[in-house]
């Protein structure tokens, strides 16, 4: 069920322009206090609010070393199409800004059953893994990174990467320059106890999970996490709010929790509106539901008794939920 989230003030202390398009925050508690434990791959919930009154709230992956909860650091790219989060992060945000701020949760934690770690970022998607980094060096584990990005102006951290504690096991890929990642050739000689990680793009994602399937690597060994919702996409269909007793149709291009809040009065508590916190998580009574999200496990979604209504939609032409 919905994960229960503690929110914390928080307040800026450094900003560092990585890229041009992304940038580092470095926050640490308002109270002095030390912050919440996490462990590597773990995100929060950053909650913003504009002058004009709007609110974004968007997940990011915690990047900072685990052991040292004095400050927690987030990488936050400015997207093209923003909803205002990235936006607002990079141009609004300095240091001395508070930000509200969740306890952390992990939907992409390392496996302790791997004999190998085998970690692969495209752009953005490098940050659950500079964490992952230092937790499994602390654990004497068997790793390596694989990184691969556009130009050399877009590799996020890379000079750190290359000449810290862990350049031994990274290695870049840089378009570019013509050095490809090549999954066919690093899955080909992958241990039989060996677990894949992959965060970025969508291409990248679906590209290491089709791999993996098509030389026989069984998906229990294949891990993802992708900060983006997926579009709302697909045809209109009806929803029914049980307990309000209102029908409602949400378009194409509209998520049911929008719908919600733009036609009714039924209040739905929702920190990220990208299928990850699990705050939105409703009973489904009738229909089933075409599942986007990242919090749900496959057998829970295969079960048909929940779903996120900030990115899932209907299977079918109707839905009824506990709301």
């Amino acid at each position: 069920m919905a994960n229960n989230y503690e929110m914390i003030t928080a307040r800026v202390t450094a900003v560092e322009q990585a890229t041009p398009l992304i940038k580092r925050f470095t926050l640490v508690r308002q109270d002095g206090q030390p912050l919440p434990t996490f462990t590597g791959g773990s995100h929060i919930i950053v909650q913003m609010q504009g002058a004009d009154g709007r609110r974004f709230s968007n997940a990011y992956s915690l990047m900072s070393d685990p052991a040292d909860t004095r400050a927690y650091q987030i990488g936050v790219r400015l997207e093209e199409q923003s909803k205002g989060g990235s936006a607002f992060m990079h141009n609004q945000v300095e240091v001395g800004t508070e930000l509200t701020i969740s306890t952390p949760n992990n939907l992409f934690a390392i496996d302790p059953s791997a004999g190998r770690h085998v970690l692969i970022a495209g752009g953005i998607g490098i940050t659950p893994f500079l964490a992952q980094l230092y937790e499994l060096q602390a654990q004497g584990a068997a790793y390596e990174l694989h990184y691969a990005f556009r130009a050399p102006e877009h590799g996020a951290f890379q000079d750190e990467l290359s000449t810290g504690p862990h350049a031994e096991h990274v290695q870049l890929y840089i378009d570019s320059l013509g050095r490809m990642l090549d999954l066919r050739q690093l899955f080909s000689g992958l241990a039989a106890d060996a677990h894949v990680y992959v965060c970025g793009p969508k291409p990248l994602i679906d590209a290491v999970i089709a791999t993996a399937r098509d030389l026989g690597i069984d998906d229990a060994r294949v891990h993802w996490e992708q900060f983006a919702a997926t579009p709302a996409s697909g045809g209109a269909f009806t929803v029914v709010l049980a307990k309000s007793g209102t029908e409602l149709r949400v378009e194409e291009g509209v998520t049911i929790l929008q719908a919600i809040e733009k036609t009714t009065t039924v209040e739905v508590e929702c920190l990220c509106r990208e299928g990850v916190c699990g705050t939105c998580e409703t009973r489904i009574l009738e229909g089933e539901a075409e599942h986007f999200d990242q919090y749900l496990s496959d057998d829970e979604k295969a079960s048909q008794r929940t779903m996120m209504l900030c990115v899932s939609r209907a299977r079918g032409e109707r839905l009824v939920l506990d709301l």
